[in-house]
């Protein structure tokens, strides 16, 4: 079953519009990882990993999302940044 992950969920300075989708966890978590590193300051850590595993959803993404997600300061994913 297909996975996804949506940056549109979550509120962000850049207003981040991404939304990806793949086959597999790992592929989806290895791309994920990539973008929160290059587009949003984030390192590459055990803790990273493990929070974006929990915002992947089954399925794909929908074409338009109404967010009602809680303040970046809230996130579940702990930044650590450069």
């Amino acid at each position: 079953m297909r996975k996804y992950i949506d940056c549109r969920e979550f509120p962000s300075e850049s207003h981040c519009s991404i939304a990806i989708s793949a086959d597999s966890e790992e592929e989806l978590l290895t791309i994920a990882v990539q973008h929160a590193i290059a587009s949003h300051g984030y390192t590459d850590s055990p803790e990273l990993r493990e929070g974006l595993r929990k915002l992947f959803h089954d399925g794909m993404p929908p074409e338009h999302v109404h967010s009602a997600a809680a303040p970046v300061s809230e996130r579940p994913v702990s930044p650590t940044r450069h």
